[in-house]
């Protein structure tokens, strides 16, 4: 079964990349993380109460109130440098960057919590880094924006690096704890770092002036963004991290495909074979 929420979290995340893109083409990136985790969270803890399982809080374990804790400050500095990294570059070229996160999170399972690494999963590693250096080199789709440079590529590769500690300590976190609960958990603190960030760059102002058509997808991609986290840590509880972790990051097929008929962003042929060695990788791993 947790095969299936691990696909159901890359659906809803490729979708949640193209609805955020969407909503923050004039929105201060910053400003538009902090509205829609509040969608999040929301929705979290609405599952929470249809699951009945608010009451199980108070038998939380402190280490697993310390590891819920630093997995939603990682999401929360990953969101940051994701929604700028799309603020600033091409869909195409951030979300390969991001799911890249996946040869760390690979490493770090191996050496914290003692997951195997097969021949197999090393070759998948070996097919994504390839595949993800093939789409960071394709040529941009658009001109380049005046005076931004390269300046996404760090965001991007910044929200890779978080990625993966979330995936990680998410893991430790949410065992033993119901996985809605431990979602709702972790949605708090990113709610509280997003609105801290908001308040301490001085751009609550900008909300005020938020166009209605974009707060609409940013409303959008937060409920998407929490439909993918329920099914993400409910397969995190149940499978191994670097199983679950690649599957997820199947997300990209999702994103490249919404890109190319709503964005009218095309991936050049040496992208595309980028693209195949992602996904041969990932499936790969799954062996």
């Amino acid at each position: 079964m947790w095969v299936i929420f691990a696909f159901g979290s890359a659906f809803f995340a490729g979708v949640t990349a193209l609805l955020a893109k969407c909503g923050i083409r004039k929105t201060d990136s910053t400003a538009a993380t902090a509205i829609r985790t509040v969608v999040v969270l929301l929705f979290s803890w609405v599952m929470v109460l249809l699951a009945g399982s608010w009451g199980d809080i108070v038998s939380i374990r402190g280490g697993s109130w310390l590891f819920l804790i630093l997995s939603g400050l990682a999401t929360g500095a990953s969101w940051l440098c994701y929604f700028r990294a799309l603020q600033l570059g091409d869909i195409n070229k951030v979300v390969p960057i991001d799911k890249s996160s996946i040869v760390l999170t690979l490493l770090l399972a191996f050496i914290l919590l003692g997951e195997s690494v097969s021949l197999t999963k090393g070759l998948g590693v070996a097919l994504i880094g390839a595949g993800t250096l093939l789409m960071i080199e394709k040529k941009d789709a658009a001109p380049p924006r005046a005076g931004r440079g390269i300046g996404w590529f760090w965001y991007a590769l910044g929200s890779a690096v978080f990625a993966s500690l979330t995936s990680l300590l998410g893991k430790v976190g949410i065992s033993g704890v119901e996985s809605n609960l431990g979602t709702a958990i972790r949605t708090g603190v990113v709610l509280l770092m997003a609105w801290l960030m908001v308040l301490i760059e001085g751009k609550l102002p900008k909300l005020r002036g938020i166009p209605r058509r974009e707060l609409m997808f940013i409303c959008l991609s937060g409920l998407a963004t929490g439909g993918s986290w329920l099914c993400y840590y409910r397969a995190l509880q149940e499978g191994p991290a670097s199983v679950v972790v690649p599957i997820d990051k199947l997300s990209i097929l999702v994103t490249v495909a919404f890109s190319y008929f709503v964005l009218h962003e095309r991936l050049t042929k040496k992208a595309a074979a980028g693209l195949f060695a992602v996904v041969l990788g990932t499936l790969v791993m799954l062996i």
